[in-house]
C-alpha cells in the first residue's frame, strides 16, 4: 500500500512538473490593431494555423489561408467566419512541396493583393519522401518552400513600411544538424525508411527555420520589416499524420493527457505577430511568449549565411 502511494505521488508530481515546464501554457497579450491589414498563414486550414488565422480574423485582419487542399481550406474558412463574424478570410492555392506552386502563389498574391503586413510560415510536417522537385520532403516543405515564399513576398512587406515574418520552428532544432554535402549531393537533410531517421531530418529542418530567421534579420537590418522564429509548444496537431499506426497508438494517449491544444499552441505565434515593441528582437527565437536561448548549432552565423546561399541556388534565385 505504501509503495502504491509513493508511486501515485511520483506520477502525479511528474505530471504537474511536466505541465509547468515542457508543456507549459502561455498567453499572448499583444494589442496591435489589425483592421485593414493583410496576413498570410501557410497551412491555415488546421491546427495551430487555423487557431492563428481565427485570432487574426477576429482582430479585423484580412486573412489569406495559403493551403494545398481547397476543400479543407474552404471548410476552415467557413468555420472561422462563423466563429468570428468576419468575412474577409480567403483561400489561395499553395503547395510548399512544389517550387512552381510557390512561385504561382506569389505571382497570384502580388497581382490581387495590394499589401502584406504579416507572413506566418506555419505549415510543416514529419514524413519521409521527396517533393515534386526532388528534395527531401521535410527540407523542401518545412524550409525551402517557406524560404522561397518569403523571398518572393519580401518586397511587398517592405513596400508597406513595415511588417513581420513569423516562422514556426521547434525545440527539436536543438537536435538538428545540417550536412551541406548531403544537401548539395541529393537535396535532403537525412533519409531512410525508419521513423527515427526522418524525425532526425525533421529536427534538422527546424534548425533551418531558426538559421533562416537569423540570417533574414541580418539582411533586413535597417528596414522596418522584422522576423521571429517560434517554438509553439508540444501541440496536438496533424503534424505527425504520416507516421506509422503503432506510433499513433503510442502517441495519442500521451497527447490527450499532456499536449497543448492548437489554441494554446498558437499563443507564441500571436505574440510575435502582435506584441508591441518586439522590433529590437528581430531574428530571435521565442517560446511561451518570451525570447529563449537557441541550441548550440543555431548560434553558427556562418552556417546561417551558407544555408541562405544554398537555398537561393536550389530555388534558382
Amino acid at each position: 500500500m505504501f509503495l502504491l502511494l509513493v508511486l501515485t505521488g511520483l506520477l502525479v508530481g511528474g505530471y504537474f512538473l511536466l505541465i509547468q515546464t515542457l508543456f507549459r501554457r502561455s498567453k499572448c497579450t499583444g494589442t496591435t490593431e489589425m483592421t485593414g491589414k493583410t496576413v498570410i498563414v501557410t497551412g491555415g486550414n488546421s491546427g495551430i494555423g487555423k487557431a492563428t488565422a481565427r485570432h487574426l480574423a477576429r482582430r479585423g485582419a484580412r486573412v489569406v489561408l495559403a493551403c494545398r487542399s481547397r476543400g479543407r481550406a474552404e471548410a476552415a474558412i467557413s468555420e472561422i467566419k462563423q466563429e468570428t463574424s468576419r468575412s474577409d478570410v480567403v483561400f489561395m492555392q499553395l503547395d510548399l512541396g512544389s517550387l512552381k506552386s510557390v512561385r504561382s502563389f506569389a505571382e497570384n498574391f502580388l497581382k490581387t493583393e495590394s499589401r502584406l503586413d504579416l507572413l506566418i510560415n506555419n505549415a510543416g510536417l514529419v514524413a519521409d519522401g521527396r517533393t515534386e522537385d526532388g528534395f527531401g520532403v521535410e527540407f523542401g516543405v518545412n524550409h525551402l518552400g517557406h524560404f522561397l515564399l518569403t523571398r518572393l513576398l519580401l518586397q511587398r512587406l517592405q513596400d508597406g513600411g513595415g511588417g513581420r515574418v513569423v516562422t514556426l520552428s521547434s525545440m527539436a532544432h536543438r537536435w538538428g544538424r545540417i550536412d551541406f554535402q548531403a544537401l548539395a549531393a541529393s537535396g535532403h537533410l537525412g533519409t531512410g525508411r525508419h521513423s527515427w531517421q526522418f524525425f532526425r531530418a525533421y529536427c534538422s529542418s527546424k534548425l533551418c527555420n531558426v538559421l533562416f530567421t537569423q540570417e533574414l534579420a541580418r539582411r533586413l537590418e535597417g528596414s522596418a520589416v522584422t522576423c521571429y522564429s517560434v517554438h509553439p509548444g508540444i501541440v496536438r496537431t496533424e503534424l505527425s499524420r504520416h507516421v506509422s499506426l503503432w506510433q499513433k497508438v503510442f502517441i495519442e494517449p500521451v497527447a490527450r493527457l499532456l499536449f497543448l491544444d492548437p489554441e494554446a499552441g498558437a499563443q507564441t505565434t500571436l505574440h510575435c505577430a502582435l506584441q508591441e515593441g518586439l522590433e529590437p528582437l528581430s531574428g530571435r527565437y521565442f517560446s511561451c511568449c518570451a525570447e529563449q536561448e537557441v541550441g548550440a548549432a543555431a548560434k553558427d552565423a556562418a552556417a546561417a549565411r551558407r544555408l541562405w546561399d544554398v537555398s537561393e541556388k536550389l530555388c534558382g534565385l
